[in-house]
């Protein structure tokens, strides 16, 4: 026993710290003996330190170690999984992480075993386009599958036994289908978003899906009135809410339990909407990827912009049209107007509202990315980019830490474990790239990395082809019919109208560098 104590104060000491003992107290204490700022080592030792005197808890010691910036700087390539034929388009861990699933332009899915790179299964989505969406769903023994595709379909595939999987359509959506959410816990319960601006809710245990409803641009701020959705993400502490978005620059929230399944109710009305203040009004933005923290923060990925962080006290409320940023009043506590909440700086003046932290340096303009949290307690903010490397900042003050070449043209998804420091990233190359920290050097930051704004350009989804309008008109009907049997007024005429008479002056003709198959094929330089 007094040769461990010994060595843990040749190690500390070595490390810049001394034991004083105090008097009249039957304890240690640790004084620095430099006046210098303690590297990471340094906290990582006297991390250790304290788990073995009892100071810190084994499960506080893993959550510390892994979510340490040294931890980061070390992220290193462990190996390439290589078996599709075709951009991957998804990866995603089942709840255990030991099966890493992925989707492609192959229309194929795949079952990794990503510690090894065996391939456990790999079987047709049954999908006619790319497949831009596989999610395992929890507690179904990895057997049951969902997936979305560029071909509006949402299917289910069935692991049967040896091998053999079924699969059958569950839903469609007019247009391609980008996202889908699975209610955390749920072995049954999932959502599901398309470009047709229409979303949702689907059971597997009857195989039905109820369409909540089609999302509707604020006041009809341009010719498309309905919103064309490119992401969906469910609050991890109350799944209950859930957030869209698309075409335009706002961030919905819903709450699910105002919709009333008998139909008598139209449920489109969002109860919360977060914008940074200077997005307000700017059509050439929309967005391309949500995430919740498990402190119900709210991850929002801009195209031709930046990415932000908004707690629930930051939201516009359920009418952002005439409610100011700054001077309107709320209480959102899990993002929704009837809540306070915890994450709201104490020192905020009573009539203004916290600013959303941002997070700048990559490039979002050719195609649409995810966003994710990284770090067992969310530490970290992770985005691919266009130029085809992997951005990392710390999300407290918004800080890029990280910066790694992962592809060839463009990242598109970054899917953390689920329980350790591991990533897995994908983009327009055919393979999938598998992250751990095992480097020896810690890596820094490229000198040259612009902070600025990119420059403002076409929207993605902005109307620019006869499908295009062959799209809206299906969604203009379909709203249409929903209005009539709920015994409301349509507008859809006038929406019609506005269309068509903008549809020449928005059909410019230029080209967006995409091949038939809606992939892109090149991209800009990323700003660095």
């Amino acid at each position: 026993m007094e040769v461990v104590i010994w060595l843990e104060e040749v190690l500390l000491f070595r490390c810049g710290f001394e034991f004083k003992e105090m008097s009249g107290a039957g304890f240690w204490v640790i004084d620095m003996m430099r006046k210098r700022a303690r590297t990471s080592m340094d906290s990582t030792i006297f991390d250790v330190w304290k788990r073995e005197v009892g100071e810190l808890s084994s499960r506080n010691f893993a959550h510390r170690l892994a979510a340490s910036e040294g931890v980061v700087l070390r992220l290193d390539i462990l190996r390439k999984l290589e078996k599709h034929k075709g951009c991957v388009n998804a990866v995603s861990f089942n709840a255990d992480g030991d099966i890493l699933v992925s989707g492609s332009d192959d229309r194929r899915v795949i079952l990794w075993d990503w510690e090894t790179g065996r391939v456990r299964l790999s079987f047709h989505s049954g999908h006619h386009n790319n497949v831009f969406q596989a999610k395992i769903m929890p507690y179904t023994e990895d057997r049951s599958i969902v997936t979305c595709a560029a071909d509006g379909q949402v299917r289910h595939a069935q692991i049967l036994e040896r091998g053999k999987v079924e699969t059958k359509l569950l839903a469609e959506h007019e247009g391609r289908a980008h996202k889908l959410a699975i209610e955390p816990g749920s072995p049954h319960i999932f959502y599901t978003c398309g470009e047709d601006g229409l979303v949702q809710h689907i059971d597997l245990r009857t195989s039905t899906a109820t369409e909540l409803f089609t999302c509707q641009s604020v006041h009809h701020q341009n010719y498309m009135s309905d919103v064309q959705l490119n992401a969906i993400a469910i609050d991890p502490r109350n799944p209950n809410f859930f957030a869209v978005g698309g075409s335009d620059q706002f961030a919905r929230l819903f709450d699910i339990r105002k919709y009333k399944w008998d139909g008598s109710t139209e449920f489109g009305q969002p109860v919360n909407f977060f914008c940074p203040p200077h997005l307000v009004g700017d059509e050439n933005v929309g967005i391309t990827g949500l995430a919740f923290s498990d402190q119900r923060e709210l991850l929002v990925s801009y195209n031709n912009e930046f990415i932000y962080l908004f707690t629930g006290d930051m939201g516009l409320g359920p009418d952002p049209v005439t409610t100011s940023l700054v001077s309107h009043d709320s209480d959102a506590g899990d993002m929704s107007p009837n809540h306070h909440s915890v994450a709201s700086p104490a020192d905020i003046d009573g009539n203004a509202k916290a600013a959303p932290q941002v997070y700048k340096g990559h490039m979002n303009c050719e195609t649409v990315k995810g966003v994710n949290f990284y770090g067992p307690r969310c530490e970290y903010v992770v985005s691919g980019s266009d130029c085809g490397r992997i951005f990392i900042w710390k999300k407290k003050g918004g800080k890029l830490i990280r910066v790694m070449e992962a592809d060839k043209h463009v990242v598109n998804c970054i899917e953390p474990h689920p329980h350790t420091m591991m990533l897995a990233s994908s983009g327009i190359e055919n393979d999938i790239k598998v992250w751990i920290p095992k480097a020896i050097d810690r890596a820094t930051l490229p000198a040259n990395i612009e902070m600025r704004r990119p420059k403002p350009r076409r929207w993605m989804h902005r109307m620019i082809s006869p499908e295009d309008l062959m799209l809206q008109l299906v969604s203009l009907q379909r709203r249409r019919t929903r209005q009539e049997r709920s015994g409301e007024n349509s507008d859809v005429r006038q929406d019609l109208l506005q269309m068509l008479l903008t549809f020449d002056g928005s059909s410019d003709g230029s080209s967006d560098d995409r091949d038939d198959d809606g992939d892109a094929t090149g991209a800009e330089e990323c700003n660095t």
